[in-house]
C-alpha cells in the first residue's frame, strides 16, 4: 500500500460504504502548501500527526506547533489499541506496525524543550509592530529607531537594547524628526509601556542569544528520517499575538535564509501552522498581503507550509487559493457563517459525481474527511471520502520523565539552552552615556576654574579668552568617535521586516 515518492494519507469509500482506493498526497507536489480543517474533535491533529510521520519517514524535515501536548506523542511508538487496529483492517493496510519518530522539542519559555529565540533585530519593526499592536505613528517611531540602530551598527538583541535606543531617540528627538520624521515623546512612551506588556507576556524569554540556527530545524537521522521539530506551544497560546507573530517570524527567516530549489524531488521542510486564524485574525492589510507573497514565493524555496484551522474562512481568500492540497474533515452547519463556511469548503473542491461534497462535510466522522491532492502537473484530484490511517506513533502526551529524557538526547542539547549576553545597543549606549556625562563633568569642572581664573585676573586688571570647548562641543565630538568605531555600515533587512544574517 505504500509507495515510493508519496505519503500514505487513508483509504476512500464509495457512497455504498465500501473501499475504493488509497489516498496519497505526492512528495513532488507537497511544496505546493496544503490545508487541514474541520470542527473540534473530528481528528484534525491525527491529521498533522499522521502527515509528520510520512514527512518524516520520506527524509523531510518538520516543523509543528503542540498545540494541546497531544503532537509529543511522535517521540514515541504507539501502543496496540483496538480501534487503531480495527481502523488498519478497515482501511487494508496489512503492514500496519507502530514506531517511534526522532523528535526535537522546543519551548519559547525553555521549560518543555530547549529555548528557542530570536533578537529584537532579525524580528523586525513591522513584526514588532504587529506584536505589540501599535498604533501607525507608533509604527512610524519604532521604524525610525530601527533605522537609526541600523545606520548606526547598533544590535539590538533584547528588549533593554530596545528600551535603551527608544530612550536615545527620544532624547535626541530635535535632530532625528528633522532628518527621518516626528518623534514625539508620547511616542515612545507608548511603545515603552507596551515593551513591559510584552515582558509580562514571555517576550522577555524569546527575544536574546544564541538566536535559532534555521539548519538546526532540517536536521535529518543517520537512517535518513527527518526531525520533527515540536514547539510546546499550550502555555505559549495563553499570548495568541507572540503565538502568531513567532510563527510568521519562524516563516519569514525560513524565506530569506534558504536558497531557491526550483521543484525538488521532495520539500526541503514542511511548516506546519496550527491555529491559523491568529495569524490573520485583526491583522493589517500590509500585513495579510505580505503573508500572501511569502506563502506564494517560499514553495521554490522547497518549503510546503500547511495550514491548520477550525473554519477554511479563518483563511483569507489570497492565501487559500494557493493552498493544494485539502484535508476537510467534518463542519457544522447550525448558524450562518458556519453554513457559509461548509459552502465555502465544498466549492474549492474539484466535484466527485458520487456524493454531494457540502452535505458530505457535516455527516463525516470522527477520522473521516474529505481528501483532494495535487496529481500530475499540479491538477487537483477528484474530492474522495477517506478513512484517514491511524498513527504510528502514540495518540496522546508524554510524561515530565520521557520528555526530559528526549531532550536529553537531543541533537542540540547544550546549544540553546544556556543564554548570553554579549555587547550590543544596551551596553553602547550605556557607555556613551557615562562618557558625555564625564565629558560634561569635566567641562564642568574646567569652567569653574576658568571662571575662577578670569575672576583673580579682572581683580589684577587682565582678562583672557577662554579656547575650551563648549559642552555641547565636547558631547557631539564624543558621540561621533562612538558612531565612528561602531559596526560602521547600515544592516539588511527582507521582506517582512527581518534582519537578513550574514553582518
Amino acid at each position: 500500500m505504500l509507495e515510493e515518492g508519496k505519503i500514505y494519507l487513508g483509504t476512500s469509500r464509495t457512497p455504498d460504504d465500501k473501499l475504493q482506493k488509497p489516498e496519497y498526497l505526492s512528495l513532488k507536489l507537497a511544496n505546493r502548501h496544503g490545508l487541514i480543517t474541520g470542527a473540534t474533535g473530528t481528528g484534525k491533529t491525527v491529521s498533522l500527526q499522521i502527515l509528520a510521520e510520512g514527512f518524516s519517514n520520506a527524509g523531510v524535515p518538520v516543523f509543528c506547533a503542540d498545540v494541546k501536548g497531544d503532537l509529543a506523542g511522535l517521540a514515541m511508538a504507539g501502543k496496540g489499541k483496538d480501534f487503531l487496529e480495527k481502523r488498519a483492517q478497515d482501511i487494508g493496510l496489512e503492514d500496519y506496525e507502530y514506531q517511534d519518530f526522532p523528535a526535537i522539542f522546543w519551548d519559547l519559555f525553555g521549560e518543555q524543550g530547549h529555548p528557542i529565540r530570536t533578537t529584537i533585530s532579525e524580528m523586525g519593526p513591522l513584526l514588532l509592530s504587529r506584536l505589540m499592536d501599535l498604533t501607525d505613528a507608533q509604527e512610524g517611531v519604532l521604524n525610525i529607531a530601527f533605522r537609526i540602530a541600523d545606520e548606526e551598527g547598533l544590535l539590538l538583541l533584547d528588549m533593554k537594547d530596545l528600551q535603551s535606543m527608544l530612550t536615545n531617540i527620544a532624547d535626541r528627538a530635535g535632530e532625528i524628526s528633522r532628518r527621518l520624521g516626528n518623534v514625539s515623546k508620547q511616542s515612545v512612551a507608548a511603545i515603552q509601556r507596551s515593551l513591559l506588556v510584552l515582558e509580562q507576556q514571555g517576550g522577555d524569554h524569546f527575544f536574546g542569544e544564541p538566536a535559532l540556527e534555521i539548519a538546526d530545524l532540517m536536521r535529518t537521522t543517520r537512517d535518513g528520517r527527518g526531525s520533527i521539530n515540536v514547539l510546546a506551544a499550550d502555555k505559549l497560546m495563553m499570548s495568541p499575538r507572540l503565538y502568531a507573530t513567532f510563527l510568521l517570524w519562524l516563516l519569514s527567516e525560513l524565506f530569506e535564509e534558504l536558497p531557491e530549489v526550483g521543484n525538488p524531488d521532495k520539500p526541503k521542510l514542511v511548516f506546519f501552522f496550527d491555529e491559523a486564524h491568529l495569524l490573520f485574525d485583526d491583522a493589517p492589510k500590509i500585513l495579510v498581503k505580505r503573508v500572501e507573497q511569502v506563502v506564494k514565493l517560499i514553495r521554490s524555496k522547497g518549503v510546503g507550509v500547511y495550514f491548520v484551522t477550525q473554519n477554511p474562512l479563518d483563511v483569507p481568500d489570497g492565501v487559500l487559493a494557493q493552498l493544494g492540497n485539502r484535508v476537510q474533515h467534518a463542519l457544522r452547519a447550525y448558524t450562518p457563517r458556519e453554513q457559509k463556511a461548509v459552502k465555502t469548503a465544498a466549492e474549492t473542491f474539484r466535484p466527485n459525481p458520487d456524493f454531494d461534497a457540502m452535505e458530505t462535510i457535516t455527516n463525516l466522522g470522527i477520522g473521516e474527511a474529505l481528501v483532494s491532492t495535487l496529481a500530475r502537473k499540479g491538477v487537483p484530484s477528484m474530492v474522495q471520502r477517506t478513512l484517514i490511517r491511524p498513527p504510528q506513533s502514540r495518540l496522546g502526551t508524554l510524561t515530565k520523565e520521557e520528555r526530559r529524557s528526549v531532550i536529553n538526547n537531543s541533537p542540540v542539547y547544550g546549544q540553546y539552552d544556556k543564554g548570553l549576553d554579549r555587547e550590543s545597543a544596551f551596553e553602547i549606549l550605556s557607555k556613551r552615556a557615562e562618557e558625555k556625562a564625564r565629558a560634561e563633568e569635566e567641562q564642568r569642572q574646567r569652567e569653574d576654574e576658568e571662571k575662577k581664573r578670569l575672576k583673580q585676573n579682572r581683580s589684577r586688571g587682565r582678562t583672557r579668552r577662554s579656547s575650551r570647548q563648549s559642552v555641547g562641543e565636547a558631547a557631539v565630538k564624543s558621540i561621533t568617535r562612538s558612531i565612528a568605531t561602531s559596526l560602521g555600515r547600515a544592516l539588511v533587512r527582507g521582506i517582512l521586516g527581518s534582519l537578513k544574517r550574514g553582518f
